[in-house]
């Protein structure tokens, strides 16, 4: 499977999710958090233009003359959301168009925050590591251990991991 931007989110959050996503254990239908995430980008796509748009193995929330822009539910997974976004960053960069990255979260009951990531030379050898990562990953014969962290109560795969 080619690393797509769910992978590469689904790495920096929890390995073991990613390697159950990776190998087509899919339980998100299920999840709550997921549905919510579904709904947010339904209704920018209704407001917006410039809506979701495929590109090889990415999909893209949306385009504009500067940016790329990744819509989020909420900003607990930071770093993963840069990575995956720089993933989309470096499809557009191959494929000769050249943006930068808005990573926009909008939370219940919270104002908007928006963080600007920037596809550099550094960035793009890393992010060539991790894919190769991801890629060895999935190849592994079995799902990683389940991290028992607080955050897993919320993870769409809890019941498969805990139950």
């Amino acid at each position: 499977m080619k690393v797509n931007g769910t992978l590469m989110n689904y790495f920096f959050h929890c390995e073991r999710q990613c390697w159950l996503h990776g190998n087509r254990i899919n339980l998100e239908d299920n999840s709550e958090d997921v549905k919510i995430g579904k709904a947010i980008h339904e209704i920018k796509k209704e407001k917006s233009k410039s809506t979701e748009i495929s590109i090889d193995n990415i999909k893209v929330d949306r385009l504009t003359k500067d940016y790329l822009i990744e819509v989020k539910k909420s900003d607990a997974d930071i770093q993963a959301t840069k990575w995956q976004t720089l993933l989309y960053l470096k499809v557009l960069r191959d494929k000769g168009i050249v943006k930068k990255g808005k990573l926009e979260f909008i939370e219940k009951n919270k104002s908007k925050k928006t963080i600007i990531v920037e596809l550099d030379d550094e960035k793009l050898v890393k992010l060539e590591k991790i894919t190769k990562s991801i890629e060895k990953l999935l190849l592994e014969e079995k799902a990683p251990r389940e991290l028992n962290e607080p955050k897993c109560k919320k993870c769409s795969y809890f019941e498969y991991c805990y139950i």
